[in-house]
């Protein structure tokens, strides 16, 4: 099979289009043609500087396709099924194989393209505010990189939970594309001083809660907006820089920094049912997932640099 791949870490140009071997069947596993492949923002981490865990080693988290082998022990999945899958790597490729505890069907008529974006986004997304970020409604969402997949899901969801949400983007262009997802303000955290922004809107009380994907300095000031008894859910590093936090405006105020990583529950019937749920809304024309560009499998190397280009609105896909 042709897949994306690297020998070494580095930028976008380190991806090359090889054949690599075909995936081995597994009795747990089923085995898909990639149709889209959605790539996330751990990819792009992920092979500037994460483990080669094979050689050449095919990056990704997230692809959608339809099943052309199914393991011995599988039981609820069949050959010609459309599913979008999740793994640590390997979505960069025609072929891939994953356990069938972390693939979802995709149910018939709906766009796998679309599909291909759902789980980790909108996963993350429902965990960040609910499981660890106990949303309630009435309460002030602050949304880091809005126009990111998990900005865009996280607006969308606390939305629908009765929250008051603010979302911060790059431009006044991106946040007036934001506006039809349910951000009720948004901040220009390039021209606009986000803390001081975030307080003029709460009437200087802050916000109840922090989906932080950003990391770096943007977490502190996640950080300084959060009102009494405020939480963070801090989701990733996707400003990569390091982090150097004072935490000492959590105590007076009993405030709360959580950090959130879907995938450490990502086979348990709670995230996998959640998941379906959203994929199931997303079909049914309740949740909107964006799909800003597509590249073929064999231009990774420009989709990646694109991605890194932060122009992006939504998720960027790769086609086989």
């Amino acid at each position: 099979m042709k897949a994306a791949v690297y020998y070494e870490n580095g930028p976008p140009s380190v991806l090359k289009y090889e054949d690599v071997p075909d995936p081995v069947s597994h009795p747990q596993s089923i085995i898909i043609k990639v149709e889209a492949v959605s790539i996330e923002g751990g990819d792009t981490l992920n092979r500037l500087g994460g483990a080669l865990v094979t050689r050449p080693h095919v990056v990704g988290y997230q692809a959608a396709g339809t099943i052309v082998d199914v393991g011995s022990e599988v039981k609820n999945f069949k050959l010609g099924q459309k599913v979008v899958t999740v793994n640590a790597f390997g979505s960069h490729a025609e072929l891939r194989s994953v356990f069938a505890l972390t693939a979802w069907p995709i149910p018939d008529g709906f766009d796998i393209k679309r599909a291909a974006a759902i789980p980790v986004p909108f996963g993350t997304a429902d965990d960040c505010l609910f499981e660890f970020g106990r949303l309630k409604s009435g309460e002030t969402v602050l949304v880091q990189a809005g126009a990111s997949a998990v900005g865009l899901a996280s607006i969308q969801l606390a939305k629908r939970a009765g929250a008051k949400v603010i979302a911060t983007a790059s431009s006044e262009e991106k946040l007036e594309r934001l506006k039809p997802f349910g951000m009720d303000y948004g901040i220009d955290y390039v021209r606009k001083d986000l803390v001081a922004e975030v307080m003029r809107l709460t009437d200087n009380k802050g916000v109840d809660l922090v989906v932080d994907p950003v990391g770096g300095a943007t977490l502190q000031k996640s950080l300084l907006s959060l009102g009494y008894r405020g939480r963070v859910s801090s989701v990733g590093d996707a400003g990569r820089e390091k982090e150097k936090l004072d935490i000492s405006n959590l105590r007076p105020g009993n405030r709360s920094l959580t950090g959130v990583f879907l995938g450490a529950e990502i086979v348990t019937d709670r995230v996998h049912n959640m998941i379906q749920r959203h994929i199931n809304d997303a079909a049914e024309g309740k949740l909107k997932v964006v799909i800003d560009k597509t590249f073929p499998l064999r231009d990774a190397a420009q989709a990646h640099a694109y991605i890194e280009s932060r122009k992006a609105f939504g998720r960027v896909l790769l086609i086989p």
